[in-house]
């Protein structure tokens, strides 16, 4: 089943056209692959509290450019990135323990995001399989779940790169979610399984992968690094599952 691009734009509501758009005709899938930070819960705003706040300690300033460097990727890279750019008196191993500690208090009951909820239940109701695929550790999901745990039991598994011993290169490589692919009792092939995604990295591993994103970015995304996306929406609420061949709620 493919749908014209034209004919999908129109069903959009008027007033969010402008924020939805896609580069291509979509295919059909049978699997679904989600990532969790800024997709599903929101905590994005949270990490950029607790690196921050990190960060000030040593007498630095997080800026909206190194976030940028880091969204999407491992706990390890992204404390690799923050120790060298910033020349920080700490090692990465070091200063991701203490983003550990940190995310303990600050990432609990961290909220769902608009539309989350509804086509995880929509998808589980209608069998079609479905996986988490995030960078965090699972130390740190734990955390963050633990408000809506019966809603992730949901999920047939979860890939958690920074600490699973199989994804070798966090995102934008795209290890996390070919192995979330192959981690389902059929295996599917990459292109019959829809990435769902909020980061530009994430993209990227994504489409290297072979799948195609879904893509609902920060608002605040230049434009520019969203252009890779199969189709770029404002939230998960204005995701039709019937683009994609998916049954429709």
């Amino acid at each position: 089943m493919r749908f014209n691009l034209l004919r999908i734009v129109r069903t959009v509501p008027k007033a969010v056209g402008a924020r939805c758009y896609s580069t291509n005709n979509f295919k059909t899938v049978t699997h679904c692959i989600f990532d969790m930070d800024g997709l599903l819960l929101d905590t994005e705003q949270v990490y950029k509290k607790m690196i921050t706040q990190l960060c000030a300690q040593y007498g630095h300033t997080y800026t909206d450019e190194l976030m940028m460097k880091i969204l999407g990727g491992t706990e390890q890279r992204l404390s690799e990135i923050l120790c060298i750019e910033l020349n920080l008196p700490v090692t990465p191993t070091e200063f991701r323990d203490q983003l550990l500690v940190l995310g303990d208090k600050m990432l609990a009951g961290t909220p769902l995001l608009d539309g989350a909820e509804k086509l995880i239940r929509h998808l589980h109701k209608t069998k079609v399989p479905f996986a988490l695929a995030t960078s965090s550790s699972e130390r740190s999901v734990k955390t963050k779940v633990a408000a809506h745990k019966e809603l992730f039991q949901l999920f047939h598994h979860m890939v958690m790169g920074s600490s699973d011993k199989e994804v070798k290169f966090g995102k934008p490589h795209p290890d996390i979610f070919l192995v979330a692919a192959n981690r389902f009792p059929d295996k599917p092939e990459p292109s019959k399984c829809l990435v769902f995604e909020d980061s530009p990295h994430g993209v990227t591993a994504g489409i290297k992968a072979g799948m195609q994103v879904v893509m609902v970015p920060d608002p605040h995304t230049d434009k520019r690094l969203t252009e890779h996306a199969t189709v770029v929406l404002p939230t998960l609420a204005k995701f039709q599952p019937e683009w994609f061949g998916l049954p429709a709620y």
